[in-house]
């Protein structure tokens, strides 16, 4: 039996749709797609965009399990860009992937390569071909009573998945906040689970206090959680900190991810984190 989990896939974009004011789903078709599986809940991949002027993104010439050193051997104003993104939907007849985009502030890359997709546009992802794949960092143990779930718009496609696959009977309490009004969009919800929007007063507005205060203020269910936090790096710090120190939650019972930090651009924060990978290497 084959250990790999993860291949490349070379698709194209067949259409885009704009979900609302923050977000715009890219779906992704090409036949080799078949071979995608996905964990559900909130199954991340690799994705390569062209930088301006390339018609494909620029990949190193062997793609197995080293493609990682040579991918950062390449020119870095020539090599494909490099993001992580959450997987929204898998279909196989046709075979499509759907990713939703949220549109940064500052229209980073992938934000700007979004908002100009068109048919027939090359990209190339690292995606998981069996579905235990490591992907899947939302993973209540079994003893769990109810979840919590706090997130901001760049998470909210992990969120629905989480919510599409969370067992109907388990509560969950969930506070999303989001740039606009509009960017509430429907959301599985069964009689256990209660959503609350945070909406931002403005486009410039802080954004690493709100998920903080509401949950610091919100009085929680008894009985054993399991906290799954997703959002800008030092809100989503801060509240674990909360629920480690101020409500008592065991730290395996806290699953975190920073997916972007205030005022930092994408490209340093992936310098950041690979720099971080070779010096404890």
């Amino acid at each position: 039996m084959s250990d790999v989990t993860f291949a490349f896939f070379h698709p194209r974009v067949l259409r885009t749709e704009r979900l609302s004011p923050t977000l715009i789903r890219v779906v992704f078709g090409g036949d080799d797609l078949a071979a995608v599986v996905s964990g559900g809940r909130d199954q991340r991949f690799k994705l390569f965009l062209p930088r301006p002027g390339q018609d494909a993104p620029v990949l190193p010439d062997v793609l197995d399990s080293d493609w990682y050193p040579r991918w950062r051997e390449l020119d870095p104003e020539v090599r494909g860009i490099m993001r992580t993104y959450t997987v929204r939907n898998v279909r196989r007849d046709p075979a499509e992937v759907d990713v939703d985009f949220a549109l940064h502030g500052d229209l980073g890359p992938a934000s700007r390569w979004a908002q100009q997709a068109r048919p027939g546009d090359r990209v190339a992802i690292l995606a998981p071909v069996v579905t235990d794949n490591g992907g899947v960092d939302f993973c209540p143990p079994d003893d769990t009573e109810w979840v919590l779930i706090a997130a901001d718009e760049t998470a909210l496609p992990a969120v629905a998945g989480i919510l599409d696959w969370l067992p109907a009977d388990t509560p969950a309490r969930v506070w999303i906040e989001v740039a606009h009004p509009d960017d509430r969009l429907p959301l599985p919800a069964r009689a256990n689970t209660e959503i609350t929007w945070l909406v931002r007063p403005a486009p410039t507005a802080d954004r690493t206090t709100a998920l903080l205060s509401a949950v610091t203020a919100a009085g929680l269910p008894s009985g054993t959680p399991y906290a799954w936090l997703a959002g800008e790096a030092a809100a989503i710090r801060a509240l674990r900190r909360h629920l480690v120190n101020d409500r008592g939650y065991p730290r395996p019972a806290v699953s975190f991810a920073g997916y972007w930090r205030q005022g930092t651009t994408e490209d340093e924060l992936l310098t950041a984190a690979i720099e971080a990978a070779e010096e404890s290497a």
